[in-house]
């Protein structure tokens, strides 16, 4: 199993803290509850990677670990499954071999096996070894501007809370500050943002940003309240327009430099709150 690796840590004893271990893009192991979450998983190699109608998306960056090495998972928290930078090859096949696949109705159709879904702001628990229960609670998200539903197909972003366990907000492959409010507008302040980033563009939508650029980070943790920003899906594709460097600028103007946490891929931290 792999283990967390201590050099990020920002202090605490865990008691009320998230600790994540960033694979890579949109995959990262969340452990909070005595629970580990995975992310969007993707675990393949560089390459062209095809979405039909003679389009694909590129990746540059291997994952530093493969999926042998992540250990036991509780559940994979699946924003979507119709992009092969957020679930590929490999990923798939470790569907098979989770307990539970949370993500939205549209991947439940194709995917079948262990998915389930919710409607927006319904919730599932994941019983926690110590007695309690995580609640995973479904919130929405908008992969692209408005109207742009039928192109990039369905989404959905998670909010993840309980007694004694930190209240984290994982974004999914979300563009859309109104719908950052609505989850502010039931969750917030939330102790830790995972925050889908980049500012992903296709030529499918031209210039349209299919997810947060960064100005749009920061002013999404103004928002959330948020006492801990950790972007994923930043990085390693070549469709992302933005990254590191433009979310510590953007952070750094919106006076919000001290909440943010960058990762490299195969590094880990754990957030105290």
């Amino acid at each position: 199993m792999l283990a967390l690796m201590t050099d990020g840590a920002l202090g605490g004893d865990g008691a009320a803290s998230l600790s994540v271990i960033f694979v890579g893009g949109p995959t990262a192991v969340l452990e909070l509850g005595g629970l580990r979450l995975l992310t969007d998983p993707t675990f393949d190699e560089p390459g062209d990677y095809p979405l039909g109608g003679g389009r694909s998306l590129v990746k540059t960056e291997s994952a530093p670990f493969g999926v042998e090495d992540i250990g036991p998972i509780d559940a994979v928290l699946l924003s979507h499954d119709q992009h092969p930078d957020n679930l590929d090859r490999r990923g798939r096949d470790l569907l098979a071999r989770v307990p539970v696949v949370l993500t939205t109705a549209a991947a439940v159709d194709r995917l079948g096996g262990v998915t389930r879904n919710q409607p927006a702001w319904e919730s599932t628990e994941l019983a926690r070894p110590d007695g309690g229960s995580l609640r995973i609670t479904w919130v929405p998200a908008q992969h692209g501007p408005d109207g742009s539903l039928h192109l990039v197909g369905e989404v959905t972003g998670f909010v993840l809370s309980g007694d004694g366990v930190p209240t984290v907000y994982v974004s999914g492959d979300n563009a859309s500050l109104d719908v950052v409010a609505q989850v502010a507008d039931r969750f917030a302040p939330v102790d830790v943002a995972v925050l889908f980033a980049g500012a992903a563009r296709t030529a499918l939508l031209g210039d349209a940003n299919l997810t947060l650029d960064s100005d749009d980070a920061a002013e999404a943790a103004r928002r959330l309240a948020a006492a801990h920003v950790l972007p994923l899906h930043f990085r390693g594709w070549t469709h992302f327009t933005q990254g590191p460097d433009t979310l510590r600028e953007s952070f750094a103007r919106a006076g919000l430099a001290d909440r943010l946490t960058l990762l490299e891929p195969g590094q880990s931290v754990r957030l105290p709150v």
